[in-house]
This record gives C-alpha cells, sequence and structure tokens, in this order.
C-alpha cells in the first residue's frame, strides 16, 4: 500500500489545525505586544474589497489587527476609493519605492505590502473574496501567536466551481501538486500550495526574495523549506473560498509563470540540472477578429523577475 513519508505524516498531524481552534479571546491573550498587519493586494476588486476591510476593521481591528493596508496593483476601477472608504490604509502599488520602478504582477503587490506596513506579524488576503469571515485572519493567525517555532502559514480550504464542491484549484492539481510531488515531496502534505490567504513573522518575510508574478506563492513555499525547514511551516483549514475563477487561457498564463518559478528553484538549489533552460514565450491562440482567421496567435512572455529580500535593502518605504 502506497503511503506518505513518516516525516509528511508526522507534519500534517503537527502542523495542521482549523481556524476554529482559537477564539478572538485567545489570539488576544496571546498577542502580548505583538503588532499585526492585513495586507490586501488588489486589483479591480471594487465589488467585494470594500466587505472584506469592513469585517476585518469592524471585528478584529483595534483588538487583535493593527493595520490594514490595501495595495492597490494598477486597478481601472474604484478599487483603492472603495477600500479607503472602508477604513483601509491605501497605497499605489508603484508608489512604494518609486526609485526601483515598477514590475507587474501579484508578486510585486505582495513584496510592496509587507514593505509598506510595520506588523511583527503580516496575513495577506486576497481581495477577490466572496463570503469572506474575519476567521480568515484568526485562523492564520494561531499558529504564529501560540507556537513561537512557527513562521509561516497556509490556508486550505474548500474551493466550489459550479456545481462542483471542489472544482477549484486547477492549477494546483493540474500543475504545482504534481511538480512538488516529483522534486520537493517534504511540500506533498500542502492542501492548497497556491492559496492566496497566508501569514508569516515579519523577520521571516524579508529574509526570501518575492516573485513577482503568480510564482510568488511556489517561490515562497520552496524557499522556506530550503531555508527554515519543513517544521517552521504550517497550514490551517479556512473552510471555504468563493471568488472570482480566471478563464482558461488566463490559468495557462499562471501555470507558465509557476512552472518557471519552480524550474528556477530546481536550479538555485541545486536540485536539477538542464543543458538548456526553458524557453520563457508561452504561445497561446484565440478565436479571430477579422478577415476570416479562425485562430489568433498570442504571445506571453513567462520571464520571472523577481523582487529580493527586504532585509537587504538599505532603503524603506515611508507612506
Amino acid at each position: 500500500m502506497l503511503q506518505v513519508s513518516p516525516e509528511i505524516g508526522t507534519w500534517l498531524t503537527r502542523r495542521s489545525s482549523r481556524a476554529g481552534d482559537w477564539t478572538i479571546g485567545d489570539l488576544v491573550a496571546a498577542k502580548r505586544g505583538t503588532t499585526v498587519s492585513v495586507v490586501i493586494p488588489a486589483r479591480d476588486e471594487e465589488a467585494t474589497v470594500g466587505a472584506i476591510v469592513t469585517a476585518i476593521r469592524e471585528d478584529l481591528h483595534g483588538v487583535l489587527v493593527d493595520e490594514i493596508l490595501v495595495v492597490d496593483s494598477h486597478s481601472t476601477d474604484a478599487t483603492a476609493e472603495v477600500a479607503a472608504a472602508a477604513g483601509a490604509d491605501v497605497v499605489a502599488q508603484d508608489a512604494v519605492f518609486p526609485a526601483l520602478g515598477g514590475l507587474a504582477g501579484k508578486g510585486e503587490a505582495l513584496w510592496k505590502g509587507v514593505a509598506a506596513t510595520s506588523g511583527d506579524l503580516v496575513v495577506f488576503v486576497d481581495g477577490d473574496l466572496h463570503d469572506f469571515t474575519t476567521d480568515y485572519v484568526t485562523g492564520l493567525l494561531g499558529p504564529l501567536l501560540t507556537d513561537p517555532s512557527v513562521a509561516y502559514v497556509k490556508g486550505f480550504y474548500h474551493r466550489p466551481l459550479g456545481a462542483e464542491a471542489d472544482g477549484g484549484g486547477r492549477v494546483t492539481e493540474l500543475v504545482a501538486r504534481p511538480l512538488l510531488n516529483m522534486f520537493w515531496p517534504e511540500l506533498a502534505g500542502f492542501v492548497q500550495p497556491l492559496a492566496g490567504e497566508y501569514a508569516g513573522r515579519r523577520e521571516v518575510l524579508e529574509s526570501i526574495p518575492f516573485v513577482a508574478n503568480y510564482g510568488v506563492e511556489i517561490g515562497h513555499l520552496i524557499d522556506l523549506l530550503e531555508l527554515r525547514g519543513l517544521d517552521a511551516l504550517a497550514q490551517v483549514d479556512l473552510g471555504h473560498r468563493v471568488h472570482r475563477h480566471q478563464s482558461t487561457q488566463a490559468l495557462g498564463r499562471m501555470s507558465g509563470q509557476i512552472m518557471q518559478t519552480l524550474f528556477d528553484r530546481l536550479e538555485r538549489y541545486g536540485r536539477l540540472v538542464t543543458a538548456i533552460p526553458p524557453a520563457t514565450l508561452l504561445a497561446q491562440f484565440r478565436r479571430g477578429t477579422s478577415d476570416g482567421i479562425d485562430r489568433e496567435l498570442v504571445l506571453t512572455d513567462l520571464t520571472s523577475p523577481e523582487r529580493p529580500p527586504l532585509s537587504r535593502l538599505a532603503l524603506r518605504h515611508t507612506a
């Protein structure tokens, strides 16, 4: 009978928990002067970001959370205005370290969010969540506030897709999980390795690079495994997650960025040597729009630039 390694089995038991394992009162008692920042990266999320900010502000701000920051990632709608009206601090992504220039991508927004906040613990929450509850925040803080040996916590959840109770997470199941099992089987116990809800200690987050695009989450797990070891990582069941689903082509681009990041880490940590590096152009096709052409070729550059660890920068952002 096939079994996971003893290390993974032990880790799953010791480092997996549920959001309901802690009450707000438990966490406030454990906080003891520790400061907490919540960072919400958002691009064109005016429909959802206000409710997320409002819930955190009304339930947790001044009690458990000290700072709520929305990083506006080049929105073309009223994301920034809605977030500010709900009570968040808002910063434009490119306004943080403007001398460094701007990079495109979610990871850039997250890195800028860490730079623009000051909490000892940083909680990341995606800005496109429907039916958000503050259990997301309290659940992720639980292990960090109650166990000093935990450095980084990932959330996991049920992800419905249409009528399917667990049909979401297509990139996880088709790309990330098979590759992690092949090359970093130590991470096989993570239910949602690409989850956008996670938290970490500031000194830990400032010690690792941030891939600028959608490779950021898998980069975090691999880098922290290599630098801190599996036992410094934990995961928490946050219940369910309902958010906006992307098109298949968009998921293809996301998958390519994740694969580029993983292959970069394989080389960086000496786990795989290739004679020719992976190509960085992704060719996709969409229905033609003129002249009777059935398919139009679309090329996307999957190059995965990254920001260095903040601890290596003498600069510090001031709002």
